[in-house]
């Protein structure tokens, strides 16, 4: 396989609309998560996701049709594009359901341990090898997960496992991505992704209200549509609209830049997450998240450093560095163009 160091550098044009692209979608991503926390309080969490699913289809559609190739509507991968679907959902179901109890940048915080356990299911059951500095840095990843989750301090509640488990679920998509390869372009794997997930969220929702007892802490997890949902679809488009514009907008970054360049920037979903959410909510992260922050983000990104030069040695396509980690992002790892070229 080719690496990401034989790609010629960008023109600095290139380069910077490609950070350009992704700081925004990035910008754009918050935004998004932030109407979902503020949406939560008069609809279900499976309504709004399911919301997001359909304009994605009636945006996506006819995009693909309009694209042509490489894009296409039918595809014989859409076995694994189900099974990331059902990752997709149920991840972000429980990334979503924590929004209530926990702050944003404290939910988002935990996320991004994705990149640490990507790398580790990489090594677990691709066999890619780790070595000693990566070995380090997923130890410290890991450390830093626990201090922002703090489970021995007193206001620790099972609730911050949630966006744990969402980010496992997160890994595991990525690692099927990697089944996936260059035989799919980005925007179909968004489409069958973000679609399927929209159709499996519905049964999703039903056996989770048959299973715990709908509470006023867990009102967010009724299944029910609620009056004025007909009333606000204007709104309720928006949300998925800013998903879709985000999603187009990394996926353009990542089409016109390298992936080692702009890779790095999906951390600054972080600190947009923390100052949204103390202008919005007066949200200040604690101490422990704030360190969890620091030393998830360094060790994602030393991660990511350490693959990008293993690969001027090697043809095996890095993992962590090339995928989007952007929460409510289905993108997979991004291929080389000379090697989609073949």
């Amino acid at each position: 396989m080719a690496t990401l160091s034989a790609q010629p550098a960008p023109a600095p044009s290139r380069a910077l609309q490609g950070i350009l692209c992704v700081e925004i979608a990035m910008l754009l991503f918050v935004g998004q998560d932030a109407m979902m926390k503020t949406l939560l309080t008069i609809y279900p969490v499976w309504l709004l996701i399911f919301v997001r699913s359909i304009v994605t289809l009636l945006v996506m559609t006819p995009l693909i049709l309009w694209l042509g190739k490489p894009h296409r509507l039918l595809t014989p991968l859409w076995p694994l594009h189900l099974i990331r679907a059902f990752l997709f959902a149920s991840g972000f179901s429980m990334f979503y359901a924590a929004f209530p109890f926990m702050g944003l940048a404290e939910v988002s915080t935990i996320f991004f341990s994705a990149p640490l356990i990507t790398a580790l299911f990489a090594a677990v059951f691709l066999r890619e090898t780790i070595g000693w500095h990566r070995g380090v840095a997923l130890v410290a990843g890991f450390v830093g997960v626990l201090i922002a989750m703090n489970p021995t301090g007193e206001n620790f509640s099972l609730v911050a496992i949630l966006p744990l488990l969402c980010a496992v679920t997160y890994a595991i998509s990525q690692i099927i991505a990697r089944q996936i390869g260059d035989r799919e372009s980005t925007l179909t794997v968004g489409l069958y992704t973000l679609t399927f997930a929209g159709l499996l969220i519905l049964p999703m929702g039903w056996l989770v209200n048959q299973v715990i007892e709908i509470t006023p802490a867990t009102y967010h997890l009724r299944w029910e549509m609620p009056p004025q949902a007909l009333d606000d679809l204007p709104r309720l488009a928006l949300l998925g609209a800013i998903g879709m514009a985000a999603y187009t907008l990394v996926s353009r970054a990542y089409q016109v830049a390298n992936a080692s360049l702009v890779a790095p920037f999906d951390y600054t979903y972080l600190p947009f997450a923390a100052l949204l959410a103390y202008v919005l909510w007066d949200e200040v992260p604690a101490l422990n998240t704030l360190a969890g922050m620091v030393i998830i983000t360094a060790s994602g990104l030393y991660l990511g450093w350490r693959e990008l030069r293993a690969s001027r040695h090697s043809d095996a396509t890095p993992v962590t560095a090339e995928a989007i980690f952007a929460p409510g992002s289905p993108l997979p790892p991004q291929i080389p163009e000379e090697e989609t070229s073949r």
